[in-house]
């Protein structure tokens, strides 16, 4: 049996999982799925992708729920995660059928931000998106969670543990809307006193892009570079000089495709950074063969937050990766306002600067003073 170290006497047991797909079309997201359950202290064990019509009680046909049965069985897994959102009812029937722990796509993000909240805000955005996810989830007044018995999929944020009844999550909803409604009124407040002098930049990207390590390597920091999602949920900001500019860079919570509407909506707050920006740096990690997609889904969301429109540079991370940089050159010439560098040996940051200022000349300072009347009015 293998466990995860830590710094105290305990130690966490590291869960076997069996991951599932019933897209066999979306690979790149069923890969993802993998890292994911890693991220979240998992180990995968094995993998089963069906095919063709769904079964509407379990999502997988009578076979492919008989194979997975024998998989669980003889790999002694401890979890079976799915690819795809399970409704309430297939989540309680494959629990029954199979008698082992199951959870979708959307659990594994939640528990993974239950890990990483540290804030008292991040952990408040986090509680509120469970206690959406988990309220459909309940039979009666509570809900049978006797084979979940810990681990991933039922940690609440920091030390918080997760309520199981119905009355008591209703109650705690109101609760946490209330806290995260004084903390919007903290941000207009300081929106209001913050100095106007410089210039506002947030760095948006898919989970994993590198952009922690982008907003090191901008300020001069020790750069660490961990090949984990989600390390970031509470916004870091960075005072940089950029020619005669003052301009704060903002690392925001990294993107996912099929990102949980619960989660998108507790952590609208944060999100609102974005908003804030004068400037968009869109970081994308150009190694990664699903880029396209992935710069795709963080379109979407900048469109969600009405930000689609807003100045924006595509830096095209993770240069050092690339087998042939000549590729590079296509996607810097199809991109207006792009650049590609490596954040981890801060290779062409320099020329990263070149770009921020010649789209700051593009950019013209009026219409960059009207949205910034507009901020103080939010």
């Amino acid at each position: 049996m293998r466990y995860k170290s830590g710094g105290s006497a305990f130690t966490e047991k590291i869960e076997k999982a069996v991951i599932v797909s019933c897209s066999p079309d979306k690979k790149a997201s069923f890969n993802e799925l993998s890292l994911l359950v890693e991220t979240a202290g998992g180990e995968v064990v094995d993998e089963l992708i069906q095919k063709g019509k769904e079964d509407p009680a379990f999502l997988l046909r009578k076979g492919h729920l008989e194979k997975l049965q024998t998989l669980c069985k003889e790999k002694k897994v401890d979890l079976v995660v799915f690819n795809e959102e399970l409704s309430p009812s297939q989540t309680r029937n494959l629990e029954n059928e199979l008698d082992i722990k199951v959870i979708d796509r959307s659990g594994i993000i939640l528990d993974i931000f239950a890990q990483r909240a540290k804030t008292k805000e991040a952990k408040v955005q986090v509680a509120l998106a469970q206690s959406y996810y988990f309220l459909p989830r309940l039979v009666g007044k509570g809900v049978h969670l006797s084979r979940l018995g810990g681990g991933i999929g039922t940690r609440g944020p920091g030390e918080q543990a997760l309520e199981y009844d119905r009355r008591r999550i209703r109650k705690r909803i109101s609760s946490l809307k209330k806290e995260l409604l004084t903390i919007e009124k903290e941000r207009k407040e300081q929106r209001k006193k913050r100095k106007r002098d410089f210039l506002l930049c947030s760095i948006v990207g898919y989970t994993n892009a590198g952009k922690s390590t982008l907003l090191a390597s901008l300020s001069d920091e020790v750069v660490h570079s961990d090949d984990k999602l989600f390390t970031t949920l509470d916004p870091l900001s960075r005072r940089v000089r950029i020619g005669d500019c003052d301009v704060i860079f903002t690392d925001t919570v990294g993107f996912i495709q099929d990102l949980p509407t619960c989660l998108f909506s507790a952590f609208r707050a944060t999100l609102e950074e974005i908003v804030l920006s004068d400037i968009v740096l869109h970081i994308v990690d150009i190694s990664n063969p699903n880029f396209k997609n992935q710069m795709a889904s963080c379109e979407r969301i900048l469109e969600e937050l009405s930000c689609a429109s807003y100045p924006r540079i595509i830096v095209f991370n993770k240069i050092d990766l690339l087998s042939d940089r000549d590729i590079l050159s296509c996607f810097t010439q199809e991109y207006p306002h792009s650049i590609g560098i490596s954040a981890k040996n801060k290779e062409n940051i320099n020329g990263l600067f070149l770009v921020f200022l010649n789209l700051l000349k593009s950019f013209l300072p009026h219409n960059l003073e009207n949205r910034r009347k507009g901020y103080l009015c939010m």
